[in-house]
């Protein structure tokens, strides 16, 4: 059985253990506690709660696990193989809106092989430590040949139906401008895996239907306001260059045309960091903090991050907040903690406390709330 371990933080060294001393935050709030609900885990990827109280959690090499009151379980049965090489692996959980009646959920996960991958989703129902009628409803197109660059993270729109992020493939930056690869691009499908009728490239010649919005690089955070149905989005850059976006149906979001970052050589990757018909960024981080999750403020315990954007960063090893009044300034944002390591996820529990996947080898799982 797994111990639940607590520590307050923040401002640790980075590679600090989880059982550091109390530190008040950097921006005056009150300080925080830190609880990590269970360890190991192997890069944990995705968080969701489930309507009973417990938890299921990803981790990246293939397996999907439950938390039960801190106690986590054997791989769930039913899980597809996947391409667990690189960057490649599980990736989002995704309840259905229905899950307390059905138990069906989604998950997002690189398929195939280091020669001929792409992402999937998968839908399933969750039948006690098993899922049960499983099937693939949406496979990216085309192939490719790159263990990295895959997006894979999913949400879910007011009505009802699902967006998927997909990353460029890295060798392939120039197909999120091409409308017949789902390559950089997000994706809007039906719970079916379907595209719907009114998506926003449907009739245009030579597009594929499911594309919802194009010109991304490697987008792995998305977030919809439940208030208004805003869907917020950032992405990896490459040195440099990280962003937020707010999306908009058949939005065109630049990348490669337009983008502040640099190739890892250093070279310029475009002479242009703005584009007519291209929506710029109302965030660029530079140094890149490569952004891995995010999530909106919201609930009882955090008032002071009620409806900011939270940035859950891996290369920074930060969860930074964005104020959304601040955002037409550039506002890259205030820390809210670090010191616990590399931040894949940030997900709001039905308390309002904040938990967060940190991606190492042995990872964890840790929750955050005020200290008192």
């Amino acid at each position: 059985m797994l111990a639940l371990a607590t520590c307050l933080l923040v401002g640790l060294p980075a590679d600090a253990p989880a059982q550091g001393q109390r530190q008040d935050r950097t921006d005056g709030a009150p300080a925080l506690r830190i609880d990590t609900i269970v360890e190991p885990l192997e890069h944990p990827w995705s968080i969701a709660f489930l309507p009973d109280g417990r938890q299921l959690v990803t981790e990246r090499p293939g397996r999907l696990r439950l938390i039960d009151d801190g106690v986590l379980s054997a791989p769930i049965d039913g899980v597809p193989p996947v391409m667990a090489e690189s960057q490649g692996g599980l990736f989002d959980v995704l309840l259905h809106p229905d899950f307390a009646r059905t138990g069906e959920l989604f998950l997002s996960y690189a398929h195939g092989t280091a020669d001929r991958n792409a992402v999937r989703v998968l839908r399933a129902r969750l039948q006690g430590d098993a899922l049960v009628e499983a099937r693939v409803i949406f496979t990216a197109v085309p192939w490719k040949d790159t263990p990295v660059h895959f997006g894979g993270r999913l949400a879910l729109l007011p009505d009802d139906t699902l967006l998927l992020s997909i990353g460029d493939g890295f060798d392939y930056r120039e197909s999120a401008q091409r409308l017949d690869s789902h390559l950089g691009k997000l994706v809007r499908l039906t719970f079916d895996g379907q595209a719907p009728a009114d998506n926003p490239f449907i009739g245009r010649e030579g597009a594929l239907p499911e594309l919802y919005s194009i010109g991304h690089r490697n987008p792995q955070g998305l977030a919809v306001d439940a208030a208004d149905g805003t869907v917020w989005s950032h992405e990896h850059g490459p040195a440099g260059g990280d962003e937020i976006n707010r999306i908009v149906a058949g939005g065109n979001y630049g990348w490669p045309v337009a983008t502040t970052g640099r190739d890892y050589s250093g070279a310029a990757i475009s002479p242009f960091s703005r584009r007519d018909g291209m929506i710029d960024p109302l965030v660029e981080w530079t140094p890149s903090i490569a952004p891995g999750g995010l999530a909106i403020g919201s609930g009882p315990l955090f008032p002071e991050l009620d409806g900011a954007l939270l940035v859950a960063a891996l290369k920074s090893r930060e969860l930074l907040q964005v104020p959304r009044d601040a955002l037409d300034d550039g506002d890259r944002g205030s820390l809210v903690l670090d010191g616990i390591g590399r931040l894949r996820d940030v997900r709001i529990a039905p308390d309002g406390a904040l938990w967060l996947s940190v991606d190492a080898e042995a990872g964890r799982v840790v929750r955050a709330v005020p200290a008192n």
